[in-house]
């Protein structure tokens, strides 16, 4: 049976009740739809629309702009998540990088009208909604560290996804692994704090709660926030990064801007201090997330194998890969 995916406005995460509100969201499902933020219905429109222009130019115009084995930002058109290809095209945006396993990585843009101007100002606001974001889950989990302070110098991008009409697509009721048909991305967390996704109205998230896949319908005016592993191990899995995939479509390609939110790459994250106690003990030896994204992105260009979980930094026992 669908589930109803909650939503939650911004503008209360300064009230308990809001607060609340968040705590539920994030250990139910980690997944949420957001309202009171400040990307209204055109500027969406007119980000969705650029992306749009950006993936039908042909191929070789595409290609200038490709992304390398020593620049990670750019265009890509052959990631792989679960060692699987995913049916998907995509533009990552990110800052120049000096340090840390993307170091000598520049943003590339394509030669379109506006482009770098549009995109530059909506990676400002998610990065500020995000931040916000990182603030509240601080507070719902009462803890007195300052989680914001590890993005103050960060790792974050925003990505340009773009899935093309499929002639096979998987069922939407498949398992993880369909026996027939293409997924536009494996089911799969992200890696980083958290996700603040902005998309058109084609459906095709879906996020898995109770032992099913439930879509995530588009809603007009809203963000998709989703908990990312480095939440996960702060609260000490009391806000588990969910699994999530993406479906391919038949009839109409989509597109989707998720900016992914992560901090500095010589930052070492565990479980907080608030979550943990005699009777709790940390499930999470510290991470390292320049280590860890290293690992984590390894993948994304070949079958290296099983792909890094947190679950490979468990204080005890061989815990299961969660996917």
């Amino acid at each position: 049976m669908q589930q109803s995916i909650p939503q939650i406005d911004l503008t209360t995460l300064t009230d308990q009740g809001g607060l609340d509100e968040l705590d539920r969201a994030c250990a139910e499902w980690g997944f949420f739809y957001l309202v009171g933020h400040s990307i209204d219905i055109e500027q969406s429109a007119a980000v969705v629309a650029a992306a749009d222009t950006f993936f039908q130019r042909p191929q070789d115009i595409k290609n200038r702009i490709r992304r390398s084995a020593t620049n990670s930002w750019g265009y890509y058109d052959a990631e792989l998540t679960k060692n699987r290809r995913d049916w998907k095209e995509i533009l990552d945006i990110g800052p120049t990088v000096i340090d840390g396993p993307l170091a000598g990585s520049t943003p590339q843009w394509p030669d379109l009208y506006r482009f770098q101007a549009l995109f530059e100002a909506l990676t400002t606001q998610l990065h500020a909604i995000s931040i916000r974001l990182v603030s509240a889950i601080g507070r719902a989990l009462q803890t007195p560290e300052d989680l914001v302070a590890p993005f103050a110098d960060h790792s974050s991008y925003l990505r340009l996804n773009y899935y093309p009409e499929c002639e096979a697509p998987a069922p939407a009721d498949s398992d993880f692994v369909p026996e027939e048909g293409h997924l536009g991305i494996s089911h799969h967390t992200d890696a980083g704090a958290v996700t603040v996704l902005l998309q058109d109205d084609v459906a095709g998230l879906q996020v898995y709660k109770d032992n099913e896949f439930h879509t995530v319908l588009p809603r007009s005016g809203t963000l998709i926030i989703n908990v990312g592993d480095i939440v996960q191990v702060w609260s000490n899995d009391r806000y588990a990064a969910p699994l999530h995939r993406v479906l391919a479509n038949s009839s109409r390609a989509r597109i989707s801007m998720p900016y992914f939110l992560n901090p500095s790459y010589a930052y070492d994250y565990a479980p907080l201090s608030a979550v943990v106690d005699d009777t709790h003990a940390a499930h999470y030896r510290a991470i390292n997330w320049g280590e860890f994204r290293s690992k984590r992105s390894a993948g994304d260009y070949a079958d290296v194998g099983k792909e890094v979980q947190v679950e490979h930094y468990a204080v005890t026992g061989d815990s299961e890969n969660r996917g």
